[in-house]
């Protein structure tokens, strides 16, 4: 497993784009094709702090990850978010999904981070629970009305 970032291989873009787009904006109609891409291909732009990393299994691009900046309208005071943490369907149930979250964190504690926030559709939180990610809010988001759980993490000693 091996892990780079948009900016080192904007070829990929489109592909993190669809894969976006299919997951969380088809059926919702939050946002369309054009502006996933046009948010995706932003980050390969290495001079911005967002940025989003890949992850590969060989020759095989297999899943993503985004370390973002004020995320929410919501909550401006939320600076720095992680998101758009994704696994192909034909290789998920390997730790791909964890691995990510682990060099999401790694990168954001390099980069001085220090509270990441992040937004879920999961209630119970998920893989992000082992983390360290803690419930703050449950929000309506976006334009859909199912619930959002804000979850926080302090990645360095608070």
């Amino acid at each position: 497993m091996e892990f780079y970032l948009l900016a080192e291989q904007p070829s990929t873009a489109s592909t993190v784009a669809k894969w976006y787009f299919d997951k969380w904006c088809r059926d919702t109609g939050r946002y369309p094709l054009e502006f996933i891409q046009k948010n995706v291909a932003a980050a390969t732009n290495i001079e911005i702090t967002s940025m989003l990393i890949l992850c590969h299994i060989g020759n095989d691009l297999v899943g993503a990850a985004e370390l973002k900046i004020k995320e929410m309208d919501a909550f401006p005071e939320y600076e720095f978010g992680l998101g758009g943490v994704y696994v192909r369907k034909d290789f998920r149930g390997h730790r791909i999904g964890s691995a990510l979250v682990a060099e999401a964190l790694k990168r954001a504690l390099y980069a001085n981070i220090k509270k990441l926030y992040l937004q879920t559709e999961n209630l119970s939180g998920g893989l992000y629970t082992k983390f360290g990610f803690n419930h703050l809010h449950q929000v309506a988001s976006k334009g859909v009305c199912n619930c959002h759980v804000r979850r926080y993490r302090c990645i360095t000693s608070c």
